[in-house]
């Protein structure tokens, strides 16, 4: 394994989710709560510009969602799914959170590869699984997952 991939980290703004947005949609990703101001989104490129995917966080408390992670296809499977979940786990330890929750249909594997460790749905924190993502986006048989980081 080479040396990890440093990203630039951009918050995106409401109005600028349309690429998000488009990019969810074709990973089959879910899409309808992309546009609440409490789902914190983030645009990663390299240090020369070149856009990467996106990600994003529901904070709750101590506990985030970690949620919308995608590489766009031409950087797919070099490293870049890694380093934009590295950064999102730092930006959700920056906001004081010990855990990170995600749910996924297809990418346990990657997930655990990254310190993840599958969780029974009802061990995770009340407030997560309130999330659209958790009550009705996702479907049951999606892995939940947790990392502590903190």
């Amino acid at each position: 394994m080479g040396a990890p991939v440093r990203l630039q980290m951009q918050p995106l703004a409401a109005f600028e989710r349309d690429g998000l947005r488009a990019a969810l949609i074709k990973a089959g990703l879910p899409v309808d709560d992309i546009g609440q101001p409490h789902v914190q989104c983030w645009r990663f490129e390299t240090y020369n510009d070149v856009p990467v995917g996106f990600g994003a966080l529901e904070i709750h408390g101590a506990d985030a969602l970690l949620r919308s992670v995608v590489t766009i296809p031409p950087v797919r499977r070099i490293g870049m799914g890694r380093a934009i979940v590295a950064a999102l786990e730092a930006e959700a330890a920056m906001q004081k959170c010990r855990a990170l929750y995600l749910l996924t249909t297809s990418e346990a594997g990657f997930f655990r590869r990254l310190g993840y460790a599958e969780c029974e749905r009802s061990k995770v924190p009340a407030a997560i699984r309130a999330t659209a993502q958790f009550a009705t986006l996702c479907p049951a048989a999606a892995t939940a997952m947790v990392k502590r980081i903190g």
